[in-house]
């Protein structure tokens, strides 16, 4: 686990690095600056590069405050210095055209030519307002509603509704309030079900006061169920189980549970495996022990979907790419994952991918909107799947 955590850790970092001094080279072009103003630039940088280490180290300590705040500034300069990176590579590209397109002309088109300070402040001032768009627009919780029959659920239990949330990632930065907008939808809904598919949680438990209690209330008439996601494993595995049992959540780790005529399956995430080989059956296995005829409603974090357990279940929710949560991120979940969000049909196994309740790191959301799926079960004579189009809560 170590070797892999430090590999991953190393990628990211010599990225994020990378991306920095992509931007100082850029302001040292356009602003020619002394080495005053450089040192200063450099010191900032160096801090904000190093933010994701400091805020987890600050958290540990017990430190919320400042772990929070230094959150806030670090996760959103994260998120404007990948928007400004996306959209400077973007004029970059498009200065290259032109200076080719000059030297075809014999620079008849040189007065297109950008200059170094249009190329430094036009995608700063862009990636600043696609920021703010991006803030509000992961406060603006979505809904999908969906209506699946099957003739698998029994007639005599009428409809089941089932709620989704998923990567939600309560910790330092969504809080209370954004629960809270989470959560609105679901009672509104009033399921029988609720299902949280990983992720629920991001920091450390003990910063989570309060927190717990709120989920606690909501109380289904069948009761709640939950798998873990990869942040569980991040955050500390025991912790976050003690955390989501005292939200009230039945935590299935490769088990399943019996209720209103179906079977809820569910299975760790994939970030077991860096702590040892698994204890638990595999999903083949675990899914083959339902008996023939009864509808699988199957829990998992991430949306891979193994070949040997098409047919063994009817309906998989998952989650965790966020649907890349910032474009044009989205374009890397969507060629890694064969889906990264929205429903797919593998020979009679849907698979479903929320894009998730909450966000991770960045305080932003672009073209990737939060959401919660609100699903109603019912009895029907062949496999029928009925969506709505999303739409704000």
């Amino acid at each position: 686990m170590q070797q892999k955590m430090r590999l991953f850790l190393l990628i990211f970092f010599s990225l994020y690095a990378t991306a920095h001094l992509y931007a100082f080279l850029k302001a040292k072009a356009a602003l020619e600056f002394g080495w005053r103003g450089g040192s200063l630039l450099a010191l900032w940088m160096c801090l904000m590069a190093i933010a994701p280490l400091l805020i987890r180290m600050l958290e540990r300590q017990g430190l919320g405050f400042l772990a929070r705040l230094l959150a806030y500034l670090g996760y959103t300069w994260l998120g404007i210095l990948f928007l400004f990176l996306c959209t400077s590579l973007l004029l970059d590209l498009i200065r290259l055209v032109l200076s080719l397109v000059g030297l075809t002309w014999n620079n008849k088109s040189s007065g297109l030519s950008i200059s170094s300070r249009a190329a430094l402040f036009l995608p700063l001032l862009l990636s600043a307002a696609l920021a703010v768009v991006g803030y509000f627009e992961a406060l603006d919780i979505q809904t999908e509603k969906v209506v699946f029959q099957s003739p698998k659920i029994p007639k005599e239990m009428g409809w089941i509704k089932v709620a989704q949330i998923s990567d939600v990632h309560l910790g330092l930065i969504v809080r209370e309030r954004r629960l809270e907008r989470i959560l609105r939808p679901v009672r509104e809904f009033a399921p029988d079900i609720l299902v949280s598919t990983g992720d629920l949680m991001d920091g450390q438990a003990n910063d989570l006061s309060g927190i717990a209690e709120r989920l606690q209330g909501m109380v289904p008439r069948y009761g709640k169920f939950a798998v873990t996601g990869n942040h569980e494993y991040y955050a500390g595995i025991n912790q976050s189980l003690q955390f989501l049992e005292r939200a009230g959540f039945s935590v299935l780790r490769g088990n399943k549970a019996e209720v209103a005529g179906i079977s809820i399956v569910g299975v760790d995430d994939l970030a077991e495996g860096y702590f040892g080989p698994s204890p638990h059956a595999s999903e083949s296995e675990l899914l083959s022990r339902v008996p023939p005829g009864r509808f699988v409603l199957f829990l998992k974090h991430q949306p891979l979907v193994e070949k040997s357990t098409l047919g063994l279940f009817d309906l998989q929710l998952s989650g965790h790419t966020h649907k890349g949560q910032i474009f044009p991120f989205s374009l890397l979940t969507h060629l890694y994952y064969r889906l990264d969000s929205g429903w797919l049909n593998s020979g009679g196994s849907y698979l479903h991918v929320s894009n998730g309740s909450g966000t991770w790191g960045p305080p932003i959301r672009l073209l990737a909107p939060a959401e919660v799926t609100l699903i109603e079960l019912g009895h029907g004579e062949t496999t029928r799947v009925s969506i709505s189009t999303r739409g704000p809560s």
